[in-house]
């Protein structure tokens, strides 16, 4: 039952991360028009800027989950991979219940006040003439956090599993 939990969350942040990494595509045209019309129409677009960092900000975020489902944090293996299987399970457990997985509760509950203050009031960005509502880009803050969260249960999951003599490697 907990490895097939493991594998949904696995799935969801797979599929997001997937989707959420085509958005380099708009982006990259959205910055080729507005030098385009910069320099070559003379007339700068209003918005690329806000949206730029906006799709970079999206990407960036819910590419936090995706990176740790791959693995591929930075960590110091010139130690961590001389370690057992279970001593890196043990840390992995330390450092998701004690570290990410508080973090992202805690980050999730505020950008939930966040998403939602910034909805009633209609909040802008401030940040140039173009200025969107700001609560779309909180929202992606705040699924970024979840999904990374869902991720570290993921993880702590198979960390449990090698502690408990259920597989070999862990989280690796």
């Amino acid at each position: 039952m907990l490895s097939t939990l493991a594998r949904f969350l696995d799935r969801v942040t797979g599929s997001s991360g997937a989707i959420v990494a085509w958005l380099v595509i708009p982006l990259a045209l959205a910055s080729c028009y507005e030098v385009f019309s910069r320099y070559v129409l003379g007339e700068p677009t209003l918005w690329a800027y806000e949206v730029g960092y906006m799709v970079m900000g999206t990407h960036f975020l819910v590419g936090m989950a995706y990176t740790l489902r791959e693995n591929e944090h930075i960590r110091i293996d010139m130690i961590y991979a001389q370690l057992s299987p279970k001593m890196r399970a043990l840390i992995d457990t330390f450092t998701y219940v004690c570290l990410l997985l508080p973090l992202c509760a805690w980050l999730s509950v505020g950008l939930w006040t966040k998403v939602i203050t910034a909805y009633e009031s209609k909040e802008r960005s401030g940040m140039s003439a173009f200025n969107p509502l700001i609560w779309p880009y909180r929202a992606v803050f705040l699924a970024a956090f979840v999904l990374l969260g869902l991720q570290a249960v993921a993880q702590l999951i198979r960390c449990y599993q090698v502690l408990a003599g259920k597989a070999e490697g862990g989280a690796q």
